[in-house]
């Protein structure tokens, strides 16, 4: 029987994200407990809300033109300069509000961060994976916000090339907590984004230093936030503008974390990989957070069809992907908590594993990343 496609999502859910604006000028604008409104709604009205209009598990026609897509584009162009006004306009004016104490400001600035993170990162990926240099630019612009530009390079040359392989940091091993993986992912995905760009010079008969490699870019941008920041907030104004940023990479890391915890392609030998499946990536197809994070969890598909926007992607059965049991802002705040993670998690990747490969009889190259690096006989070490 033909699968019955659904008409393309109304785009208006997708534009929720706005309404976090304003929530950052009460809290500049009040202080006290309106400091924490932005996680708050961005972590637990939106975890509620899923329990209340539940999941989503129809898929549109995958073949739909950018036409009828106008409006669920339009968000993510717009929030780019939106987002810049807000962070900036905050960093001039939180310095000199006498009625916020240092604690105040700083808490403000997290919840910044957790939108700048949430949003701003997600958005930015969405751009980044288009063929316009514009929508190309406003990731550039955004990743810069939060000091985290080679996050483009990284995930378009080395994750969705090798994850579920050692040679992709993203991908958390199984028992391996998020407080040992963050270190981790920080310094290898900056090392592998800039090897990457290097390559991608060589192959191109260019130096690394050429003015092609987009780390020249990323540096020009990264330092023109900073100088802004500073001009207009002073010392305290740069160190709120650190405090947003880290907020906000650690934000996209927990969401690395939970999107493939786990999970590994099957390793062929000599550093060959089966090819990228739906199984290798958590699905979720819970409704209100799919709004906030622009269908961000409908993982599976996006690493099937890396180049499907987003209001298009499609969500597959428990027997194609594995289900996490609720969506990101549940899943992120359990991830904090290692012996909770586990206990949620670790059956669930033993299942899928017995599911799926139940010929791999040893796990353990697979849980110490010590396989053969991809395209290479060699084992690939930490």
């Amino acid at each position: 029987m033909a699968e019955t496609k659904n008409p393309v999502p109304a785009a208006a859910p997708f534009w929720i994200s706005l309404l976090l604006i304003p929530l950052a000028y009460v809290g500049a604008a009040s202080g006290g407990w309106t400091v924490a409104l932005l996680p708050l709604v961005t972590w637990y009205l939106f975890s509620g809300l899923d329990l209340v209009v539940g999941r989503n598990t129809g898929n549109c026609d995958p073949d739909t033109t950018d036409r009828p897509l106008a409006w669920h584009r339009r968000i993510t162009l717009i929030w780019a300069p939106l987002q810049f006004a807000t962070l900036f306009s905050l960093i001039w004016y939180v310095p000199q509000a006498a009625h916020l104490s240092s604690v105040e400001r700083v808490a403000l600035f997290f919840g910044v961060g957790v939108i700048t993170g949430t949003v701003g990162i997600t958005y930015s990926h969405e751009l980044m994976h288009r063929r316009s240099n514009t929508e190309r630019w406003m990731a550039d612009v955004l990743l810069a916000m939060v000091l985290y530009s080679h996050f483009r390079s990284e995930h378009l040359l080395v994750h969705h090339r090798h994850v579920g392989t050692p040679a992709d940091a993203v991908t958390a091993r199984y028992n391996e907590g998020f407080h040992r993986f963050y270190p981790r992912v920080l310094r290898q995905s900056l090392r592998s984004a800039f090897a990457a760009e290097r390559a991608m010079c060589a192959r191109r008969n260019l130096p690394w230093y050429a003015s092609g490699n987009p780390f020249w870019r990323y540096a020009a941008l990264q330092s023109g936030m900073l100088v802004l920041a500073f001009a207009l907030g002073g010392w305290s104004g740069l160190a709120l503008f650190a405090v947003q940023a880290g907020t906000a990479i650690w934000q996209l890391e927990l969401v690395n974390y939970i999107e493939h915890y786990g999970l590994t392609r099957a390793h062929l030998g000599q550093g060959r990989y089966e090819h990228v499946k739906p199984r290798h990536s958590w699905n979720s197809d819970h409704r209100a957070s799919n709004w906030l994070l622009i269908n961000l969890q409908r993982h599976s598909d996006h690493h099937v069809k890396p180049d499907r926007r987003y209001p298009l992607l499609r969500t597959y059965a428990d027997s194609e992907a594995p289900q996490l049991p609720w969506g990101y802002p549940v899943m992120t705040m359990a991830a904090m908590f290692p012996p909770l993670w586990r206990r949620i998690m670790n059956p669930r990747v033993r299942a899928w594993r017995a599911a799926h490969y139940p010929e791999i009889t040893d796990w353990t190259p697979y849980n110490a990343g010590t396989n053969p690096q991809p395209g290479s006989g060699t084992a690939w070490g930490h």
